[in-house]
């Protein structure tokens, strides 16, 4: 708001603004360089995936599942949120108008933020934590994303200032209003971030299907992530919040379990006491991938959910119901196991209405004919605004309900739980509540 207030309150000289290029290369220069570490951070970061399908091209040509690669991801980790703490020391705080030992204090912040970020790896993967200090080592990514975008507001901001044709005085009273309104948005965010990721919404959407005999009631999960903050009570809460939906099935689309399937074992426990007319069914997600899918899939399997491996089953009444397919995830690709197979997946359907379901959106792509819904997650909305925006440079779709074509829709969950920090902006976690009718 104080950006558009400033630019169009205040008749700025383009002329003048043209003259002065040095600083405005050197500012265009810092965006850009903003926009390119975002952009790559969001995709390591927040998905830990990569662009490979049948018909793409291959970004990388070695094992992402190998001890070596494991440690250049997390080299390559690490470089990008010290490049981030770099750029908010030299652009935000270096230029705030406060005294110097102020300064120090927040630099120190941001090292101490930075050494969180490392704890929360090893936190994540290698040492068990006591949950009030995972929590603690959980907050520092969702913080410097925070911080990091709006230090390129508060850059932007400054910029177009140092332009205005004002007096001094008057430039000085907007930028000590703009130092001010950027610290307490960030604080605001943040705060507000944390609050919202303990609320999970349920999203109710009615979706026409071409030639269905009667309605059903679909509840669908997503990107659950059970591990670090996910724990047995977070499940029983939305098994509770699901079954108090009356479902007729309930489907959950990948991403279920984030560690080691040993030590979930009481949190997925849980999802055994999801309540349906026609049963809970399964697909796996790309993060399956890194904590031995097969003892996952057998762990699902042992709770009485079906787990839909490239392949269909029929629901409802003979003649009055629908295929249910499912397929293995398009990281399957990458790791050369548990290879998606549309194909096989819809092999022996009958001829009635089919509804797929898939965890990434992306894999809408391989879709050509045969289906008229895809389920996909992936995506959690972005989670941290304004990362939605960029996550579409990945996927085609992220969030809510589409129309690819004239044969097929899809619908995107917003994720059920969350990944990293337990902060949620501009995308709230997501149960849906699907009433598929003719």
């Amino acid at each position: 708001m104080f950006i558009v207030m400033l630019f169009f309150s205040l008749h700025i000289d383009i002329k003048n603004f043209i003259q002065k290029n040095i600083i405005t290369c050197q500012a265009l220069m810092v965006y850009f360089l903003s926009f390119c570490v975002s952009y790559g951070s969001c995709i390591t970061v927040a998905n830990f995936t990569f662009f490979h399908g049948t018909n793409d091209n291959i970004f990388f040509n070695f094992d992402i599942l190998s001890p070596m690669n494991y440690i250049l991801f997390f080299t390559a980790f690490i470089g990008v949120f010290i490049l981030l703490n770099m750029y908010i020391s030299k652009r935000l705080v270096d230029k705030l108008d406060i005294n110097q030992k102020t300064k120090r204090y927040f630099r120190i912040f941001l090292i101490i933020n930075l050494v969180g970020i490392l704890c929360y790896m090893m936190a994540r993967y290698y040492i068990d934590t006591p949950s009030w200090l995972y929590f603690l080592f959980s907050l520092p990514i969702g913080i410097l994303f925070l911080l990091f975008w709006s230090a390129v507001v508060y850059d932007i901001s400054r910029a177009l200032l140092s332009f205005a044709p004002i007096s001094d005085s008057r430039r000085a009273f907007f930028k000590k209003s703009l130092d001010v309104s950027s610290m307490a948005a960030t604080a605001t965010l943040s705060l507000k971030s944390i609050h919202n990721a303990k609320f999970i919404e349920v999203q109710k959407i009615d979706i026409e299907i071409k030639n269905l005999k009667k309605p059903y009631k679909i509840v669908q999960l997503s990107d659950i992530h059970i591990g670090g903050l996910i724990e047995k009570s977070f499940i029983e809460n939305i098994v509770q919040k699901a079954n108090a939906l009356n479902p007729d099935i309930v489907v959950i689309t990948g991403d279920l379990i984030d560690i080691d399937v040993s030590k979930a074992s009481k949190t997925l426990a849980e999802l055994s006491k999801l309540n349906s007319r026609l049963g809970t069914y399964y697909t796996v997600g790309n993060h399956e991938y890194f904590h031995s899918i097969e003892k996952i899939i057998s762990a699902v399997k042992s709770l009485g959910i079906k787990v839909l491996e490239n392949e269909n089953v029929y629901i409802g009444e003979e003649g009055e119901g629908f295929n249910l397919a499912g397929v293995y995830d398009i990281f399957g690709y990458r790791a050369k196991k548990y290879v998606p197979d549309l194909q096989k997946a819809l092999k022996g359907k009958k001829d009635s209405p089919t509804i797929l379901l898939a965890h990434q959106p992306r894999f809408i792509y391989e879709v050509t004919s045969g289906v008229d819904l895809m389920l996909s997650g992936h995506t959690h909305g972005g989670q941290l605004y304004p990362f939605k925006y960029l996550v579409k440079l990945q996927q085609p779709y992220t969030s809510g309900l589409h129309k690819h074509n004239e044969e097929l829709q899809i619908y995107v969950n917003k994720g059920t739980g969350f990944w990293g920090p337990p902060m949620r902006l501009g995308a709230s976690s997501e149960i849906t509540e699907i009433v598929i009718t003719p």
